[in-house]
């Protein structure tokens, strides 16, 4: 399997190697007493919450605390957490495999909007079950809150670009967001975008339709 004009692949995490179930975290919240997690005029002051931890604008630490005034009672750090990580679901040993195989003959990144406190989740998780590092499957990982800023911001993929030292014309993308992909795109990157949990369908019929 080679695609000569193809050298890199960029993947998102969550959808397209992570299965992810964000009602999970909804119910969760709402079990510890945010009934209005997504509801009026909080909506966007939550997901601005979330979007700096996401962005490196604010730490954990910083996270529980917010989480215990918008919820108004006092919950421990462990129980705010296990809510937050209710939505990670599993990473499917067949596109563990699926990604190994694929190192023989491309250079793999990761480029995901994420936190710590999910990194670490799911990097134990995923240790415990195939008994190596995350960081062993990819060349790099790049995490929006270690960047400090997230995708659909264009300068997150040159970023990536750069630090990878890697020529956009020759890198393939993938996510399941449509933003995403556009924003990609506009960076010279060749382009993938998916449903999400398709990724052992979708990527070897378009390796497949591109090969040269």
């Amino acid at each position: 399997m080679s695609l000569k004009s193809i050298r890199n692949i960029i993947f998102d995490l969550g959808g397209v190697i992570l299965n992810i179930d964000p009602q999970l975290t909804v119910d969760a919240f709402h079990n510890l007493g945010w009934n209005d997690f997504y509801e009026g005029d909080n909506q966007s002051l939550n997901k601005e919450l979330f979007y700096n931890l996401e962005k490196g604008n604010s730490s954990p630490e910083a996270f529980h605390d917010n989480v215990r005034k918008m919820i108004n009672k006092h919950i421990s750090d462990k129980e705010i957490d296990m809510a937050w990580t209710a939505m990670i679901i599993d990473i499917p040993a067949d596109r563990v495999r699926y990604l190994e195989e694929l190192k023989k003959s491309y250079k793999l990144y990761l480029l995901s909007n994420t936190n710590e406190i999910h990194r670490l989740k799911f990097h134990r998780n995923f240790e415990a079950d195939f008994g190596y590092t995350f960081y062993d499957l990819f060349e790099r990982n790049f995490y929006s809150h270690e960047m400090k800023m997230r995708k659909p911001n264009p300068q997150i993929y040159l970023q990536a670009i750069k630090e990878a030292n890697i020529v956009p014309e020759e890198t393939l993308f993938i996510d399941d967001m449509e933003e995403n992909i556009e924003a990609a795109k506009s960076t010279g990157m060749k382009v993938l975008h998916i449903q999400p949990g398709t990724l052992l369908q979708s990527l070897p019929r378009y390796l497949e339709d591109n090969q040269q």
